[in-house]
């Protein structure tokens, strides 16, 4: 499949037609499939945004929707739609798969390489739509796949490490958890990343994995051990 067909099929699912292609390309592109070439190539850049982006839709909506809802039952709930089992299987299920663009090195990776990837680029998508078109069409797409995930049942209980710390130092010290990347190292194909947590400006954990996201869980994970001793 070409770059082109894959731009036309992802617009399709998007209900939304790019007026800058290359950022849907971009979009599209696992990093391994454009080393050496320019960051911008691929998700990544994107990712970033379109990770705050729709954490800021979600919460907003969730805000308005659910009125009498806590802060630590709309945290639970936000953290379980913008998870990557819930992008991932969102991805999938909207046919996201077979337009994503590997390189080599990447290819035999299975099963885990292309769940994270799912939810890498569903991010990069919500990334690539706001700076192209703005909010509008943006928050209608992630409303559009996401509104039936956003039921109350998702805030009964922690869910993750980072959900769980994040309670925790907002109950006690009135202040968000801070991440801070202290190690990328690897070739895109298997990148390794370590991250540190501080709450209340110490130093509660460090964690390591193959993404950003799971060496922050093991951080989190770590910090929890560590102050529930």
């Amino acid at each position: 499949m070409t770059y082109t067909e894959r731009v036309c099929r992802v617009q399709e699912i998007l209900d939304y037609t790019f007026s800058d292609i290359t950022l849907a390309k971009a979009a599209l592109t696992h990093p391994s499939a454009v080393e050496g070439q320019p960051v911008s190539a691929s998700y990544e850049r994107l990712e970033f945004l379109g990770d705050s982006i729709l954490g800021a839709i979600i919460a907003c909506d969730m805000f308005e929707q659910f009125p009498d809802m806590d802060e630590g039952a709309l945290t639970r709930m936000k953290t379980s739609l913008v998870s990557g089992q819930t992008l991932s299987q969102v991805a999938d299920e909207l046919g996201i798969a077979p337009l994503i663009v590997f390189g080599e090195s990447e290819r035999g990776t299975g099963t885990r390489g292309m769940h994270s990837a799912l939810e890498n680029v569903y991010e990069a998508l919500v990334g690539a739509m706001y700076l192209d078109g703005g909010y509008d069409p943006t928050a209608a797409f992630i409303r559009r796949t996401l509104a039936e995930y956003m039921v109350p049942q998702r805030a009964a209980h922690p869910i993750s490490p980072k959900s769980e710390l994040q309670e925790f130092s907002q109950r006690i010290y009135h202040e968000m958890p801070v991440y801070e990347l202290e190690e990328e190292s690897g070739p895109a194909h298997l990148p390794h990343f370590t991250t540190a947590v501080y709450v209340n400006g110490e130093l509660v954990g460090r964690g390591s994995g193959t993404s950003k996201k799971e060496s922050q869980t093991q951080a989190a994970q770590a910090a929890l051990d560590k102050l529930e001793k």
